[in-house]
């Protein structure tokens, strides 16, 4: 049985569960992270700590724990699935935090806890990633989905908070269109380019390495450590989906998969419609960096896999 670091204690995963009057139910009002190991070695788990801190000061959550401590909590929960057997030895592990706000003011009277709960549960990351490894020889093709992202003017779009029905609305239109491995990116109110649900999105023009400004993006772990580690002369400015039309190359990041290639934009080719050389030279690299073969590793995961919703894809 696995196990879920639940408010000071390590329950079952099947007794992990949250009041309907707590706010998260109410409004979303829940910032998460989610990691991944390399090799059962947790990645950029500092970052990751950062960035939820850094959600929650922003939505006036107070999480009860200090970063280190709370660092501390997401290694004691991995370590107590692994040793109840929750993984299998070519498996990674896949860490959830959720922070919500608690039960409502309002309902103080119906006998539940009061206060900030803190849940951390771990999975293994091939159920996030079954069925993705022939993506990495194929590539996805991007759909720009009427459904537009939040502007930061209307709602901050660095916090990574649990309130993304505009993603669910995006992927849901995506699944509908016709052909397979359609994968949504979403505009601004102005036409530019920002990020799909869940995952950054980077392009080779004209020799020019060039993702969306952040203003209306989640600037995400994987995309910093592109930017920082691995190719540091990328430039940030504004894409219009006539940039991605007529790209060298397009990709998108994220960490459960690392890097896809997108090899076509509403069905239209981009470059010659196969990922590109800087594509697999930086995936090349990040393999290198942690000791995994990215690649082959998740397509090792596809033997067997059931086909079926995802966080990226809704049937």
């Amino acid at each position: 049985m696995r196990k879920v670091w639940f408010n000071e204690e390590l329950i079952d995963e099947t007794e992990a569960k949250v009041s309907i009057y707590d706010s998260a139910f109410m409004f979303g009002d829940t910032v998460f992270e989610m990691t991944r190991t390399f090799n059962k070695k947790h990645f950029k788990l500092p970052e990751h700590i950062d960035r939820l801190y850094a959600s929650a000061n922003y939505l006036r959550i107070d999480i009860p724990y200090t970063k280190a401590e709370l660092q501390q909590i997401v290694l004691d929960t991995a370590v107590a699935n692994d040793n109840a057997g929750a993984f299998t030895d070519d498996d990674e592990c896949r860490m959830m935090i959720d922070i919500t706000r608690g039960v409502l003011p309002m309902y103080d009277g119906v006998g539940v806890r009061k206060g900030v709960n803190v849940i951390v549960s771990a999975f293994p990351l091939r159920w996030t990633v079954a069925g993705m490894g022939k993506l990495f020889e194929t590539g996805v093709n991007a759909v720009i989905p009427s459904q537009r992202a939040i502007p930061a003017y209307l709602l901050e779009a660095r916090i990574k908070a649990r309130s993304r029905i505009h993603f669910l609305m995006a992927n849901i239109e995506a699944a509908q269109m016709e052909g397979d491995n359609n994968w949504p990116i979403l505009l601004d109110p102005d036409g530019y380019v920002t990020e799909g649900p869940g995952y950054n999105v980077f392009t080779e023009l004209g020799h020019n390495y060039i993702v969306p400004q952040g203003r209306n993006c989640l600037r995400g772990i994987s995309r910093r450590y592109l930017l920082d580690q691995v190719c540091p002369k990328w430039m940030e400015r504004n894409l219009l989906p006539y940039d991605l039309y007529n790209s060298d190359e397009v990709f998108i990041t994220a960490t459960p998969f690392c890097m896809l290639p997108v090899t076509s934009l509403n069905g239209i080719k981009i470059g010659d419609g196969k990922p590109g050389p800087k594509y697999k030279q930086w995936l090349e690299f990040w393999s290198k960096d942690v000791g995994v073969d990215i690649k082959g590793q998740i397509q090792a995961w596809d033997e067997g896999a059931k086909e079926g919703p995802s966080a990226y894809k809704f049937k």
